[in-house]
Order: structure tokens, then sequence, then C-alpha cells
């Protein structure tokens, strides 16, 4: 009974680490989103905290929800006109990323991202769909209490919506990324060579893409060469990165954000970080589906070769492709096959009309 008892208390604690953990998280991340604040100091071009929730949620599960809120709250505390308002965006904040978290569980997203059906529902539903809800809690809020006009509800909706959009999509993959990566003990030297040119080349772009000269494009060409060569595991970091240096670049309005105005920076800066997270993610996921099927290709091969080289040895008994940590057989007929096992007792050989002697166990009446 005791110990039962210090186990939920050992549990307890533990949720209560966690539960404060992500609230920290995602205050922190907040914080440095609203450096990019664009209306009223509260709605920004990308909104980290979103990405934080929704991975969480897909790592530790849906207890995890009260960090969500926890945070929330202590972001929106100093920023709304009222308690109620506050609030309402709150529920707003905490609900999305639970649905986003609900519909990719109902379609069987692996936190992998190892598959183009979990990039797409990644895409389309964590992201655009799930963040639908905090979009509209919060600008509805917002103009309920007066703090919006009526003209300016959808140009704020649409830039709440794309930042909690854009967190899931640049900041997500990097967390699961992050989860299940591993330090690789057997790569080559060239590859540790490429890594750092690829780290290099990614800091020399963003010292490019914050300049006076639009040169947004050539992020591209690394994200390509990122996810072909290294698949999400520095894809999704670099498409981060680039997000992040185009969001500095439109604050600081050079390069191609020179001498426009805010919705037309919005919506060029909002295109350039879908289209980077949208070419991460997918080539990420299809490249590593395909090196995932030439494994169970290359697998099924050396099964059929080794059933081939057994046929040509004169072992004419079938042997059926078995999985790895599948047997094919029982010990018994492994061990007879291996010549290490003689007969048992009662067994015998008859002769048969056609080949060798086979055996046989004798029957249990007399």
């Amino acid at each position: 009974m005791a110990d039962a008892r210090h186990e939920r208390l050992r549990r307890s604690g533990l949720a209560a680490v966690e539960i404060c953990a992500i609230a920290a998280l995602y205050f922190g991340s907040a914080k440095v989103g609203l450096l990019q604040q664009l209306v009223r100091g509260q709605v920004t071009p990308l909104w980290p905290p979103s990405g934080i929730a929704v991975a969480s949620l897909l790592l530790r599960g849906r207890r995890v929800w009260p960090g969500i809120a926890l945070g929330a709250f202590l972001v929106n505390i100093s920023l709304g006109p009222s308690l109620l308002a506050v609030l309402a965006i709150v529920a707003g904040n905490t609900l999305a990323p639970v649905c986003s978290y609900v519909l990719l569980r109902r379609t069987g997203f692996r936190n992998e991202l190892d598959r183009f059906r979990d990039a797409l529902a990644l895409i389309f539903l964590g992201a655009f769909t799930g963040m639908l809800v905090s979009a509209t809690t919060g600008t509805g809020t917002l103009l309920l209490a007066g703090v919006l006009s009526t003209g300016d509800f959808w140009p704020t909706w649409s830039v709440w919506w794309t930042g909690d959009a854009m967190g899931v999509l640049v900041v997500t993959p990097v967390l699961l990324v992050l989860r299940s990566a591993r330090w690789p003990k057997d790569a080559p030297p060239l590859r540790w060579v490429e890594g750092l040119l690829l780290l290099a080349a990614m800091a020399g772009i963003g010292f490019v893409e914050t300049g006076r000269t639009p040169l947004l494009f050539l992020g591209f060409p690394l994200l390509i060469w990122a996810a072909f060569r290294f698949q999400l595991a520095a894809a999704a970091p670099c498409a981060l990165a680039v997000s992040t240096f185009a969001i500095i670049a439109a604050a600081r309005r050079t390069g191609p954000f020179f001498g426009q105005d805010l919705l037309t920076n919005m919506i060029t800066l909002q295109a350039f970080n879908a289209s980077a997270a949208l070419t991460a993610l997918v080539l990420g996921a299809v490249v590593s589906e395909r090196n995932q099927t030439q494994r169970e290709i290359a697998r099924a091969c050396g099964q059929l070769a080794g059933m081939a080289a057994r046929i040509a040895t004169g072992d004419h008994r079938p042997k059926l492709p078995y999985r790895e940590g599948e047997q094919a057989y029982g010990e018994d007929e492994k061990a007879y096959e291996e010549g290490e096992k003689p007969f048992g007792e009662g067994e015998k050989e008859e002769p048969r009309a056609d080949g060798p002697p086979t055996r046989q166990r004798p029957s249990p009446h007399p």
C-alpha cells in the first residue's frame, strides 16, 4: 500500500514538473515571438508557442494541456484588455493545439514524420485547420472587447492565423526531430564535412537575406540539399532558420520588404515562410519514405538470395520469407537442418518411392 502511494506521488510530481516546464517554454517562446509584433502588440507573423504546444501534445499526450493553458495565461495577462478577454484568448490558444492533436492522431500520424501522408497531415490538419480555432477566438474577442474595429477584423485574423500556422509548420518538426535525433556514430568524415558546409552556407544565406539585396530565394537550394542528403534532421532546422531570417528582414524593411506597405510585406513574408516550410516537410518526408522502401526491397532481395542459395545446394524444402525477429519454423526443424539434433527416441526412417528416407514420428495409438 505504501509503495503504491509513493508511486502515485512520484507520478504526480513528475506530471507537475512536466506541466511547469511546458508552461515555461510556452512563455519564453512567446516573448521571443512578440519581438516581431505587428498588430496591437499581440499578433506576430510567426508564433512559436503554437508549434511548442502541438509538439508537446504529440510527444507527451493530452495530459499536458494545463501547461499550455498556464503559459498562454501568463503571456496574455499583460496584453489583454480585460480578464474576461484574456480567459477567452487563453481558451482559444489551448483548444487550437488540442484540436490539431486530435485530428493528427485520428489520421494515424507518426511523430517520426517519415511518410508523405504525415507531412500532409501536419500541414493541412495540424497547422491550417487546427489554428483556425485560435485565430477566430482571439480576433473575435478583440473585436467584442472594442480593441479592433470591424474593418481591422480580417487583416488581424489573417495575420493571427498565418502566424499560428507558421509556428506549427516551422517549430513542431524541429522539436519532433530533436526528440528522435541520435548522434551518428559511424558517419564517414566526408559526411561531417558536408554537414559543416551546409551549416556555413546557411549562415551565409542568413547574412544575404537580411541585407539590402532581395535574395530570399537563395534559401530554397539549401532546403533541397538538406532534405535530400539529411532528410528532416537537417531540413526542419534549415526551414526554421530561413523563416527567421525572412522575419528579421521584414522587420528591418530590407530586401524585398523595402518601400512596401504592411499588407504587401505580410503577404510576401507569409508566402515565403509557407513555401520554405512546405518544401522542407514534403521533400524530407518523401526522401525518408523512399529510403525506407529501398531498405525493405534490399531486405526482400537478401531473403530471396538466401532461398536461391539453399535450393542450389540441394535443399528443396520451402522456406517462407520472414521478418526480422520472427522464426520461420520450429526449433526442432532448425536443429535437424543444421545436423545438430539426432533422431529422437521412437523416430524412424521409412523409405519413399521417389526419394530418400523421410522422418516420421510414431502414432500415439498402438
